[in-house]
């Protein structure tokens, strides 16, 4: 029934309006009576590009009817912000940096955002007031936050308190799903674990990354799932630690290649480190794969190109950052993406250096 229509009864059909009498019409009421989040009348109000155009005529069509007018002072905050999204990283993989990029990109095409990168140290005294500095400086819409920045409890209630929008991508899920993008890595882990389990490989080394990233722990968690199910355990005596590049890989591998009874398989935790472990094999004439396996992770173009070709964990860094970016400028698009497909998992891609133990 339309408005001004008269039901069966006599009377006539109550509008929108006819309920906000006695009182001002709220941003809330905009969005209970559109049935959207009060985020996306906001980004309505605010001009954002990142909203479905029937989603913006129907939510500017009840605005109308029931006579909502944005607070001048509060849009006036709204408009400091700007259409800039910061990707805030502290990793020593530049192709990982790369293709996260390039996935955030993907997925804030057509929306009117464009992409500010920020490098930083986590380690560093000026950390926190670093990423406050550039939030606030940038004016930014949001951020994403990529490990291990993401894994730091510090950083969210300080975006919190600056109002800006963000999404966390982690191995694990550390926060509400509207902020979380997960990556799985244990189950990469397992994956590896159990292909050379199922090679028949016992003793197996592991060199993991950088302590201060959770990843490297979910890879090692994995493996450690994955050879308990084949009836296995991993030997603390075989886990070295690494710091995800490709001289902390080498000295690792040499260190396990030189023990008295070393091991038949390496899974390095990254495929830089996988690159430094073949290095080393090849400089004590060990041959890969008949006398020593090795898995790497992440399956960068680095894999493709090692000889022989890296047996690999694939993590699917850009459609990871696609879905971060979408999720954080268009979450009505993000929520369908994941229903079609709720995780963007990891996958074992088999190339030459692995085989059965001789």
């Amino acid at each position: 029934m339309n408005d001004g229509e008269t039901p069966d009864n006599g009377k006539p059909a109550k509008s929108l309006r006819d309920e906000f009498v006695d009182r001002r019409p709220t941003i809330n009421d905009v969005a209970r009576l559109t049935g959207v989040s009060k985020k996306t009348v906001s980004r309505v109000i605010n001009k954002s590009p990142a909203v479905k155009e029937n989603t913006r005529e129907e939510i500017l069509r009840v605005m109308h009817e029931i006579g909502y007018a944005p607070d001048p002072q509060a849009r006036g905050l709204a408009f400091r912000r700007s259409f800039l999204i910061g990707m805030i990283y502290d990793n020593p993989n530049p192709q990982y940096v790369v293709n996260m990029q390039q996935g955030l990109l993907d997925g804030m095409r057509s929306t009117g955002f464009e992409l500010v990168v920020h490098p930083c140290d986590r380690a560093s005294p000026t950390f926190l007031e670093d990423v406050r500095n550039f939030v606030e400086r940038q004016k930014l819409y949001g951020v994403i936050l990529t490990p291990s920045v993401s894994e730091d409890e510090r950083v969210p209630p300080i975006l919190r308190q600056i109002g800006c929008e963000f999404i966390r991508i982690a191995s694990v899920s550390l926060d509400e799903p509207e902020h979380m993008i997960v990556s799985h890595d244990h189950l990469g882990g397992a994956a590896a674990g159990r292909h050379l389990a199922e090679l028949g490989h016992t003793r197996i080394g592991f060199i993991s990354g950088r302590e201060s990233f959770r990843s490297s722990h979910e890879r090692r968690r994995g493996l450690e799932r994955a050879l308990g199910e084949a009836g296995l355990t991993l030997d603390d005596d075989l886990v070295v630690q690494g710091a995800y590049t490709f001289e902390s890989g080498y000295d690792c591998a040499r260190d396990l290649l030189q023990r008295p009874v070393r091991p038949t398989a390496i899974f390095a935790a990254n495929d830089e480190m996988a690159a430094g472990v073949l290095q080393a094999a090849r400089s004590l004439d060990i041959r890969v794969p008949d006398q020593l396996s090795v898995v790497g992770y992440d399956n960068f173009q680095l894999a493709e190109r090692l000889w022989p070709r890296l047996t690999t964990v694939h993590t699917p860094t850009r459609e990871i950052g696609r879905r971060a970016s979408t999720k954080l400028v268009n979450p009505q698009s993000a929520a369908e993406i994941e229903q079609q497909d709720p995780r963007a998992l990891p996958s074992l891609v088999v190339r030459d250096t692995t085989a059965p133990p001789t």
